[in-house]
C-alpha cells in the first residue's frame, strides 16, 4: 500500500500525486520507492479525496506542528485537491501547513495560482535549485523550458503580496558558487533563501 500521509524526519508530509513537470537530476525519486520512515510513495494510481481524507482521518497528528505537502510529485499538479485537503484540516487540526512545491503551478494550469495556493497554506517553500536560467534548465529539466524559471521568479513574488512566509531553497550540492549567486538573486527579491542539505532519501 501507498502512503498518503507519511513521517520523515520527525515531520508529517502529505503524498497527494507522483505527478511532476519536472525531471530534476537530484530528485530522491530517482533514488527508490522510499524517504527516511516512509513506506512505498509510488502509487499504483493517483489516489482521489475519497481516498486521501480517510488516510488522513487514520494517521495519527500527535505532536505534530506542521504538516507538509510533498511527497513524490508536485503538490501544485492536484491543486484541487490540496485546496480541499487543506480546508478539511484546518477544520479538524490545530499545526501549520507548508507547500513545497517546484513554483511551476502557474504553468501547469495555465493562469496565476499565488492568492489561491496562499489561502490554502502558512508556509510556501520554492525549490529555485539554481541561480539563472540556463543552469536551471539543465538541472530540473522542466516540461515548460525556457520559460520555467522566469515563471517560478514570478510565482515567488506573487506569493509575497499574500503571504509573509515565502522562501526559496537550494540543496547544498548544487556548490558553493551557484549558493553564492543564489543567494543574491534571493535577496534581490526580497525572499529569503534556505541551503537543504541533500539526501538521498
Amino acid at each position: 500500500m501507498t502512503d498518503i500521509v507519511y513521517h520523515y524526519n520527525h515531520q508529517v508530509y502529505f503524498n497527494l500525486t507522483n505527478k511532476c513537470p519536472c525531471r530534476c537530476t537530484f530528485c530522491i525519486r530517482n533514488n527508490g520507492d522510499t524517504v527516511g520512515e516512509s513506506g512505498n510513495l509510488w502509487f499504483s494510481k493517483e489516489p482521489s479525496l475519497e481516498e486521501i481524507i480517510p488516510a488522513i482521518d487514520r494517521f495519527d497528528f500527535t505532536g505534530c506542528r506542521e504538516a507538509v505537502f510533498c511527497g513524490y510529485g508536485e503538490p501544485t499538479m492536484v491543486l484541487d485537491k490540496l485546496v480541499a485537503v487543506s480546508e478539511y484540516v484546518r477544520k479538524k487540526y490545530d499545526f501549520r501547513l507548508r507547500l513545497n512545491t517546484n513554483g511551476l503551478s502557474d504553468l501547469i494550469h495555465g493562469r496565476s495560482t499565488a492568492e489561491e495556493i496562499c489561502k490554502a497554506v502558512d508556509c510556501v517553500s520554492i525549490s529555485l535549485n539554481m541561480p539563472d536560467a540556463k543552469s536551471y534548465n539543465e538541472v530540473v529539466r522542466p516540461a515548460y523550458g525556457e520559460k520555467s524559471f522566469d515563471a517560478m521568479l514570478k510565482f515567488a513574488c506573487d506569493c509575497r503580496k499574500y503571504l509573509d512566509d515565502v522562501r526559496f531553497t537550494v540543496v547544498d550540492c548544487i556548490g558553493e558558487e551557484n549558493i553564492r549567486k543564489s543567494q543574491e538573486l534571493a535577496d534581490s527579491l526580497g525572499i529569503p533563501l534556505r541551503v537543504r542539505i541533500y539526501s538521498a532519501g
